[in-house]
């Protein structure tokens, strides 16, 4: 959620909310809503560079519009999505009559999914994550997310500690998943306690397996957890299971977290087909 904080009523902030002994409404905000705004051009650049916008560009979690502007400029037209009504006033007295720039004073989460092509660009609430990511994901006109997240999250999602999470092995045959530049804490007002990472979901121009069932159903079963190893998981329910696991270059005794996407699509390839 972009908002820059040069002009300084940062400070004004904080002396109302110990002048008046509590946090001020816009504290409270910040703290329910998980807002870190940010304050750093240079990230915002980063945002820009990664999601290459054009065209139809949703954005959740507008704040006071550092990213919104930042994405018309390069010439996309931005639907910006803010559910704090204080800063969603402030937003549209300054896109009022922007002509690449609709706000919708709203949760972005519940929204209707557009029916042509578009993007998805923000620096979204850590707590919110999972449930904006989701929506992507379920969206079937979606290009693209390019996504401001907690760094671990984004760490997690594209494989970069050397596992792989349910969530991006069950969309890898039509969402490619990766890690881009790291976002430190010092970006943002107020500082969060932990660093950001620009996440870059794509879809694929052509999905890697026609079959999305049997594909997930075969995911969910070695996601399962049963025996310790992805070989004692789907040998409950397919035969085959040893030869497929070689085929894909999966060790017997592997756990789940470590099979690769692509050793995913093997497997199915061979037990699914």
């Amino acid at each position: 959620m972009a908002q820059n904080y040069a002009h300084g009523n940062y400070s004004h902030t904080q002396r109302k909310a110990r002048n008046r002994g509590g946090r001020t409404p816009a504290d409270r905000a910040r703290r329910t809503l998980s807002q870190n705004f940010l304050a750093d051009r240079h990230a915002v650049d980063l945002m820009v560079k990664a999601a290459a916008p054009e065209g139809l560009v949703l954005e959740p979690g507008a704040g006071e519009g550092v990213l919104t502007f930042a994405l018309a400029e390069a010439g996309a037209r931005v639907v910006a999505y803010e559910v704090d009504p204080r800063l969603a006033a402030r937003l549209a007295a300054r896109t009022r009559g922007h002509p690449g720039i609709e706000l919708v004073r709203g949760d972005f989460t519940r929204a209707r999914e557009p029916r042509e092509p578009f993007a998805v660009v923000g620096n979204i609430p850590y707590s919110i994550t999972s449930r904006i990511v989701d929506w992507c994901l379920r969206a079937s006109a979606l290009t693209s997310a390019t996504l401001l997240t907690q760094r671990e999250y984004a760490r997690k999602r594209s494989g970069d500690y050397g596992r792989w999470s349910l969530v991006t092995v069950e969309s890898w045959p039509w969402f490619d998943w990766r890690l881009g530049d790291t976002i430190g804490r010092e970006s943002f007002r107020p500082v969060p306690s932990v660093d950001s990472a620009i996440l870059r979901i794509r879809r694929r121009p052509e999905p890697l397996v026609h079959g999305r069932r049997s594909y997930r159903e075969l995911v969910e079963l070695g996601f399962g957890g049963v025996g310790g190893s992805v070989r004692a998981s789907l040998r409950r329910r397919y035969q085959g299971v040893d030869a497929a696991l070689e085929a894909a270059g999966v060790a017997r005794d592997t756990v789940v977290g470590h099979v690769h996407p692509d050793q995913w699509i093997t497997l199915w390839g061979r037990l699914c087909r």
